[in-house]
């Protein structure tokens, strides 16, 4: 059957996850691109639970970069998402460890406050938060990720999705609160 190329992308979207990244490992870049379209939101929640905002878009590409350098590796294609998800800590680790220390500025310097300013600082509560909920709660809050989507994309159960966000929101209430 020869496929057009609207077609062909169609019909690797309607693949399954395994089958795409055996094509991918073929070295088929319209399927690699359909697990970079899945699995973006997913690896960007992880880089943004460990590292600021402003270095998350950089290091998303850079996690997709090393996993399709290292996709021929890849043993087991049904381990994709897990596989991904470790070198986006991975990666996430190596940018704390290569970072420096950075001075903060003195208050009162001109420019106002930015009016994202209340996000940033949540987010930077969530990071502080064990990793377990870490994860799970920027999938929801931030991600939009619905529970069955962030069990589906992570392998964790449905349960455990619903027990993070639950600890986990309750966690994030009571920095907010003791914030206040």
């Amino acid at each position: 059957m020869l496929l057009t190329h609207e077609s062909r992308s169609l019909h690797i979207a309607g693949t399954n996850e395994a089958a795409l990244v055996r094509a991918a490992q073929a070295g088929d870049r319209a399927a690699f691109g359909t697990l970079y379209t899945q699995f973006s939101r997913m690896i960007h929640g992880i880089l943004l639970a460990h590292v600021p905002y402003a270095d998350a878009e950089d290091l998303l590409q850079d996690v997709f970069v090393r996993a399709m350098e290292q996709l021929r590796s890849l043993r087991e294609p049904e381990a994709f998402g897990g596989w991904l998800a470790s070198i986006a800590r991975r990666a996430a680790f190596d940018h704390h460890r290569g970072a420096r220390p950075v001075a903060d500025l003195p208050d009162g310097i001109p420019g106002g406050q930015r009016p994202d300013g209340e996000a940033f600082e949540v987010l930077a509560i969530i990071r502080g938060l064990p990793e377990s909920y870490r994860e799970t709660l920027v999938f929801r809050l931030v991600e939009g990720m619905t529970g069955p989507e962030i069990a589906a994309r992570t392998g964790i159960t449905q349960g455990s999705v619903r027990v993070n966000l639950c600890r986990g929101m309750k966690l994030l209430r009571e920095q907010l609160e003791a914030k206040r």
